[in-house]
């Protein structure tokens, strides 16, 4: 960019303004980022037009995507393979934190899976309403304590 062009990453103020113009003083074009832009007011937008100088908002200004739509779609038909995303972040070398902001639209299920199935926790809900304590239900079928007071309190 030349002295005519200059980007700026700091709101407009009257003071900012001036030095631009101190330090650039054939300015034509002010760039900056859209949010900026946004917030300009527009008494400096309409000064700086009379000046001959014209404040353009610039899109897509920033660090470029380290992932691309290719990587998406590998992570997506990872997935659908069965795989987790535990083994495609150590399969494709990126972080799991990536492989969950790749997937699309894909639901994963979250948290760890259930040691006991749903026809265990059933049958400790039914001992329970009986009137078996926890301990005899955690004796008689040899699950820890503390994962029966787990079970009934859900």
């Amino acid at each position: 960019m030349s002295s005519e062009d200059v980007y700026v990453n700091q709101p407009l103020t009257s003071r900012k303004i001036m030095e631009l113009l101190d330090q650039n003083p054939d300015l034509k074009r002010i760039r900056c980022p859209h949010s900026l832009y946004n917030r300009i007011s527009p008494k400096y937008l309409e000064a700086l037009e009379e000046l001959g100088i014209e404040v353009l908002p610039l899109k897509n200004k920033g660090r470029p995507r380290k992932y691309n739509d290719e990587h998406r779609y590998k992570v997506n038909k990872l997935l659908k393979e069965g795989k987790t995303p535990q083994q495609i972040s150590g399969q494709m070398q990126i972080p799991l934190k990536t492989v969950y902001y790749l997937k699309k639209g894909m639901e994963l299920k979250k948290g760890r899976k259930f040691k006991y199935d749903n026809k265990i926790r059933l049958n400790i809900k039914n001992m329970a309403e009986k009137g078996h304590s926890a301990r005899e239900i955690s004796n008689k079928l040899n699950i820890p304590l503390r994962t029966i007071y787990y079970i009934l309190k859900r």
